[in-house]
């Protein structure tokens, strides 16, 4: 965990540095225009979602409304969380890879592997940001069913937080791995390898995301401490599957 708090730390110290400031600004524009809308569109929907949620669960489990209406409020805050993190970096996808090249260079003295122009970069994370989704969304759905089953509803905060770190380490993680042509299976088997740095890395910045405002200006710091936390931890780890 110190390894994750330092590298964070230093990240985003270094894209305030002079020579990476310019690599930060359209990332943040773009995450500002997406929280804000939405912010505006939950704060105007989301007492009327925890009634219909309410509304839902079984008169003989009415005794246990106390614990079941805060354990919906805490699912439904997991999957704003995740709808807003998925859609922000659908978007900003290009700009973080091509920042966390630039970052590698600075940081580590060495070039990535990859040797795609800035137009191809910005196409293939595109890409890459659809495999994301393929592996996330039906992982969602699944603990979104949980998350309404009664009885184990009571798990799905945990099973959330759980899976938020997880999915957290695979989106900033990837960003030098990809650069460094690691495929999207290889890259979740090193993360597997290396689980604890992976998901204390991962559940630091779901933690980050979560601070309002100051997280928007935090996330290009979590894709720079994602390239430390590479260079440290899984640059070493035994290729299992060929480079694309």
């Amino acid at each position: 965990m110190l390894d994750a708090m330092t590298a964070l730390s230093r990240g985003t110290r270094l894209v305030y540095q002079k020579g990476l400031r310019r690599y930060i600004f359209l990332p943040i524009v773009v995450n500002i225009i997406v929280y804000a809308s939405m912010l505006s569109f939950v704060v105007n929907r989301f007492s009327g979602w925890l009634d219909s949620a309410m509304t839902m669960v079984p008169s003989w489990l009415e005794w246990l409304s106390w614990l079941i209406w805060p354990l919906f409020f805490i699912s439904l805050l997991l999957v704003i969380f995740f709808t807003f993190t998925l859609v922000t970096h659908l978007i900003a996808a290009p700009f973080y890879g091509f920042l966390a090249a630039k970052v590698e260079r600075q940081a580590t003295g060495r070039e990535p592997l990859d040797d795609r122009g800035l137009a191809k970069t910005a196409v293939d994370a595109l890409g890459r940001e659809l495999v994301k989704l393929g592996y996330i969304l039906p992982r969602m759905v699944i603990l979104f069913i949980i998350s309404w089953i009664p009885g184990l509803n009571l798990i799905a905060p945990v099973l959330w937080i759980l899976f938020s770190a997880w999915i957290m380490a695979i989106t900033y993680l990837d960003y030098p791995m990809d650069n460094n042509k690691i495929t999207f299976r290889d890259m979740r088997t090193r993360l597997s390898q290396r689980w604890w740095p992976s998901l204390t890395y991962g559940g630091l910045i779901m933690l980050v995301t979560w601070i309002p405002l100051a997280n928007l200006f935090l996330i290009p710091g979590a894709v720079a401490g994602a390239v430390l936390m590479w260079d440290d931890h899984y640059r070493g780890t035994r290729d299992i599957t060929p480079h694309r």
